[in-house]
């Protein structure tokens, strides 16, 4: 198929999320009536006349060129994510950060000043210190909590805000409208990564957000299985990253493609699981004498709960809780070690819990991070709670016996 045939069908009114999350990205007809887009690993789209090729330079063509540029798999999934977080069109790339550095790239260069919140995943850290610093870009890190007062911070070059809300390790939460109208009164973009929201949970262009991001790695994919990225935009910022992403031959393999899209069609469902058990590990974890703090701002009793409550659909399973200061770290390695159902793993949104510890301290530039104890993150999959509760349970008890 070269050409890409209009959809006679009328439109529907806008569809609730857990519908589009099934239509959207899907033509049957299209695709002699595969329910499924195909994976197609095509690098090569042939012209039917030379006048179709000649279309090609003006843009006016209405098939596919290159496999690089553009497949019907890669099309279907780019419309499905954004017609389910509200944007105007996405780009897939090969991993989040990827996508990160895409969309950063997009809108800065040499000369231009960057604010980044000090919670931001930790390769975005690097690459902004090493990367963006290297090509004359100035970054200047700030409180998570800063909120409307981050004006203050603005210069004449600033040209981009980066925002992640929660910080996916110690989970602050961002007000990201309050952020998004300083960055727009001072003609400034607004970049927010979305990978703990998802485009289902968080609506980032209805909150002011100019680009988002996300590791479709992780929830979106809901597997462990594949590496992809993806970037979402406003009609303000699109043919920016478009053309950015071209120019950098930023591209997504056809089977992690096909991976996400059919990972996306139970986003719903599987999210579902994953906030139910996570607060049923929350309200646990919140009981334990081990414990300092549990990091997830749906409890109540976090200090981003009313502000997560305002502006998100719902929650994901990742969270980060604080142990008690004085266990040793041999202590704290037999908790983690002996664990039955929780693996040690450094990504998170598949289907399985995992079980990180980390330091915030080696990644805070604007603010300090003064809990005593260690910091473990977890990821609360899909297995039975009272599995997981048990498991911890087991684990806690390692660590009182090894002190």
């Amino acid at each position: 198929m070269t050409k890409r045939t209009p959809d006679a069908t009328p439109p529907l009114p806008r569809l609730q999320d857990d519908t589009l999350l099934i239509e959207q990205g899907r033509a049957p007809a299209d695709h002699y009536g595969a329910i499924n887009v195909p994976a197609y690993r095509a690098s090569t789209f042939a012209f039917p006349t030379t006048a179709d090729l000649a279309a090609t330079r003006s843009r006016s063509y209405a098939g596919y060129s290159y496999g690089r540029a553009a497949t019907p798999t890669s099309e279907a999934l780019q419309d499905a994510v954004a017609a389910l977080e509200g944007g105007a069109g996405a780009v897939v790339a090969s991993s989040g950060v990827a996508a990160i550095a895409t969309a950063l790239t997009s809108v800065l260069g040499a000369g231009d000043h960057l604010l980044v919140a000090d919670c931001v995943y930790g390769p975005t850290r690097r690459f902004c210190d090493r990367v963006l610093t290297r090509f004359g870009i100035e970054v200047t890190y700030f409180d998570p909590a800063i909120g409307a007062a981050i004006g203050r911070l603005f210069k004449p070059g600033t040209k981009a805000v980066f925002t992640e809300s929660p910080g996916s390790l110690t989970f602050e939460m961002l007000d990201i409208p309050a952020i998004a109208a300083a960055a727009h009164a001072a003609d400034a973009t607004l970049i927010n990564d979305n990978t703990w929201g998802t485009p289902l949970l968080f609506k980032s262009f209805t909150h002011g957000v100019d680009i988002s991001v996300h590791s479709a790695t992780k929830y979106i994919g809901g597997h462990a299985d594949l590496l992809l990225g993806i970037i979402v935009a406003n009609a303000r910022s699109l043919p920016a990253v478009r053309t950015n992403a071209t120019n950098f031959g930023v591209c997504a393999g056809p089977d992690d493609i096909y991976l996400a899209l059919r990972g996306l069609r139970t986003l719903s469902v599987r999210l579902e699981r994953h906030q139910r058990n996570a607060l049923a590990l929350a309200e646990f974890l919140s009981t334990r004498p081990e414990i300092d703090r549990v990091l997830y701002p749906p409890l109540a009793s976090d200090p981003g709960h009313a502000i997560w409550q305002r502006d998100f659909g719902g929650a994901s399973g990742l969270m980060s809780i604080v142990l008690t200061p004085g266990y040793a770290d041999d202590a704290v390695a037999a908790m983690v070690d002996g664990l039955r159902l929780f693996t040690i793993g450094a990504s998170w949104g598949g289907f399985e819990s995992l079980i990180l510890p980390s330091d915030p301290t080696r990644a805070r530039t604007a603010t300090q991070w003064t809990a005593g104890g260690q910091l473990l993150r977890l990821h609360i999959g899909l297995e039975d709670p009272r599995d997981l509760i048990a498991d911890l349970t087991a684990g806690f008890e390692r660590l009182r016996n090894a002190t």
